[in-house]
């Protein structure tokens, strides 16, 4: 199931790969597409929205709902 997330914060290319590992932490089989220029975060998963929010908050972002 595709999820999507507005993601806060995210201001380089570091911060991209942050969240890609905290996310891939949580499901390895994830497939995560990031667009930091419009604060996107899509998770192709089938494993619950909310562990991904806590992930990405973990890393110090901001996930608006």
């Amino acid at each position: 199931m595709n999820q999507f997330f507005n993601v806060q914060g995210m201001t380089c290319g570091h911060c991209e790969k942050a969240i890609t590992k905290a996310l891939l932490a949580f499901d390895p089989q994830a497939k995560i597409v990031i667009d930091r220029t419009v604060d996107f975060v899509e998770v192709l998963s089938d494993l619950p929205a909310e562990k991904f929010i806590q992930a990405i908050e973990d890393e110090g972002y901001r996930v608006v709902h």
